[in-house]
């Protein structure tokens, strides 16, 4: 699904008596003052919580929740990976996702995975109460900013993507992978010079500083075949 279309409003949806609310963040303290936001109403109800993205995997599969209210950072598995995940495996709970940082690579990624709505945590609580029963019901929440934000991001994604030779995919796919530039340059059967021009082509391109940063680039936005054609 392209991130600048989004998922639509399903059309009429049948509304539990009770919005069973999975809520996932780091942050124990944050998660206890959600919970207590939202067990407060009483059409909602929080059935779990955790930390971690692999525990939002295995508490969806075991209590069926009709809303999770998602971190976008985790410390194991990002929020977007997990989205895409359940949609994947076919859950239909409703994502929120739930996010400190009101940044363009975070939108894109969470309306990419499938989310229904992406909130910064310093939304008025009620803004979050709302946000839980309005996806229930079948309703996105992505504003028309929030969708322009994702093409310009998309756009500038596939423009540094495009800029990138198939030799710097193919150095990069292998920096991804973790290969030290020795490492590489004995799959590539070039020089370790020839390597290092390429890496520093490539953190120019990608505007990073480091080959951690370029990796997690990679990892997001290379296609799987760019990071695998130079092992075939």
């Amino acid at each position: 699904m392209p991130c600048c279309v989004g998922p639509e409003m399903s059309g009429a949806t049948s509304v539990p008596d009770e919005i069973r609310v999975l809520l996932i963040d780091d942050h124990p303290a944050l998660r206890m003052g959600l919970r207590v936001l939202l067990d407060r109403e009483r059409d909602i109800h929080v059935v779990a919580e955790g930390g971690l993205g692999q525990e939002a995997l295995e508490l969806t599969a075991r209590l069926a929740p009709n809303v999770i209210v998602l971190d976008c950072r985790l410390p194991d598995v990002d929020g977007a990976t997990v989205a895409a995940r359940l949609r994947e495996q076919g859950h239909p709970a409703q994502v929120v996702a739930l996010s400190a940082y009101d940044d363009d690579r975070y939108l894109a990624a969470m309306m990419r995975a499938g989310a229904a709505g992406y909130l910064l945590k310093n939304e008025a609580p009620g803004q979050i109460v709302a946000a839980v029963q309005r996806v229930v019901r079948g309703e996105v929440l992505w504003s028309q900013d929030q969708r322009a934000r994702c093409v310009r991001w998309e756009e500038e994604v596939a423009a540094v993507r495009d800029s990138l030779t198939e030799r710097e995919r193919e150095v990069l796919g292998l920096v991804a992978e973790g290969l030290s530039n020795k490492e590489i340059a004995g799959q590539l059967v070039v020089t370790a010079r020839t390597v290092d021009f390429h890496v520093s082509n490539i953190l120019r391109k990608l505007d990073v500083v480091s080959r951690v940063e370029a990796a997690v680039w990679a990892q997001a936005h290379l296609a799987e075949g760019d990071r695998t054609s130079s092992r075939e």
